[in-house]
């Protein structure tokens, strides 16, 4: 059986969390925190990381930075994860969903200038597959309406958008060590803060409202609750076991990417048959082989292909039902214009086996399956 997904595990992972043992600081911020988040830093020039619980913990502390209010609207693609939007849906917040571009999946962003009114807070780009949205007309859309934007770079880290690293570009951006990531924590994230102004801020937010980070650091004789707060702490064994991974970011990567290359060049014929179509990489972004998906002609024939697939052996899954037709959706958000493309492409979307060691073999039984459904 191909696995869609098999978490990485590079070596490593158990030394550093018998080292934790060793030291007795299981709690966080200990050495292995410093380690991961200087390296996040060093990696992406960003201001200040903050490692957290979850990829929804980073975007709910850039909610609670950004101050969202009830009343106060949000733009951001229905085509995303649900912690995209309930991190400001919880503040009160409404959605306004935008539609996404056929060609990578991401917010067109095009449509975000007409879905702004005078509620609207922020901008949340969501960074699909690794690849990066239109970044610039983003941040001059923000400049313009003195907005903020919070990038979701959940699938992003390694992944650039004109040699800047996916994540700094907004105010915040919003990383992902689930065990579905390229680099993993089993469960866990980051937030990446890019204004000096804000880190101080966030170290209470993260440590439940508390001044314990600067007691810590001996700028004070005592702690004490300044402001709301929570826990977003992870603990040190799962930063020893994801300071591993990090050391080994290259290697992922380089594995990762042949992967996703012998893919491409493997099905490249079918979609100039006009059978299938392939994943589109604008120029000026660098990816990061997050996932490789094909696109079927429908969802009908999508789903004969995941069960021709799994008769072989293969699991496939596809993506995310559009967050705007959602039970949940509909009471706490609006989409902003016309649905063209979100719901018709996400049901075309099928995403293959992608992992760190899924090695030429696999990769190459997965695009002859395909291959064989086409004929």
């Amino acid at each position: 059986m191909i696995s869609f997904n098999v978490p990485p595990v590079v070596g490593g992972e158990k030394e550093n969390i018998a080292d934790v043992l060793q030291l007795r600081k299981i709690s966080g911020d200990g050495k292995y925190t410093k380690l991961c988040s200087e390296w996040i830093e060093k990696k992406t020039g960003t201001a200040r990381t903050l490692l957290t619980t979850s990829c929804t913990h980073a975007t709910e502390m850039a909610a609670l930075l950004l101050d969202i209010q009830p009343g106060d609207e949000i733009i951001l693609p229905s085509y995303t994860f649900v912690s995209t939007a309930n991190a400001f849906v919880l503040r009160g917040a409404t959605a306004v969903f935008v539609d996404i571009r056929p060609d990578t999946m991401n917010m067109d962003e095009t449509l975000i200038e007409e879905a702004i009114t005078p509620k609207t807070k922020a901008i949340v780009p969501v960074h699909y597959a690794g690849v990066s949205c239109e970044m610039d007309t983003i941040m001059n859309i923000a400049d313009k309406y003195n907005l903020k934007v919070v990038e979701d770079a959940a699938q992003g880290i390694m992944s650039t958008y004109k040699g800047r690293p996916l994540g700094t570009i907004g105010d915040f951006g919003c990383y992902s060590f689930h065990e579905t990531k390229n680099i993993s924590m089993g469960e866990g994230g980051a937030l990446l803060i890019k204004n000096t102004a804000d880190i101080g801020q966030a170290e209470i937010i993260r440590e439940k409202g508390t001044n314990r980070s600067r007691f810590f650091r001996g700028e004070i004789d005592k702690y004490t609750w300044v402001a709301p707060g929570s826990s977003y702490l992870p603990s040190e064994l799962n930063a020893a076991f994801l300071y591993a991974q990090l050391c080994k970011a290259q290697e992922i990567y380089d594995d990762r990417m042949k992967s996703w290359n012998l893919y491409y060049e493997l099905l490249k014929p079918l979609q100039q048959d006009g059978k299938i179509e392939l994943p589109f990489i604008p120029q000026e972004c660098v990816h990061n082989a997050h996932m490789f998906y094909i696109k079927t002609k429908d969802i009908a024939q999508r789903t004969a292909l995941i069960t021709y697939l799994k008769k072989h052996e293969i699991s496939t899954v596809f993506h995310y039902v559009p967050l705007h037709t959602a039970p949940a959706g509909e009471k706490c958000g609006r989409f902003s214009g016309e649905d063209k493309y979100t719901t018709k492409e996400s049901e075309r979307l099928l995403r293959l086996p992608m992992y760190y060691g899924l090695g030429d073999s696999n990769v190459e039984k997965v695009a002859e399956c395909i291959k064989a459904f086409y004929c």
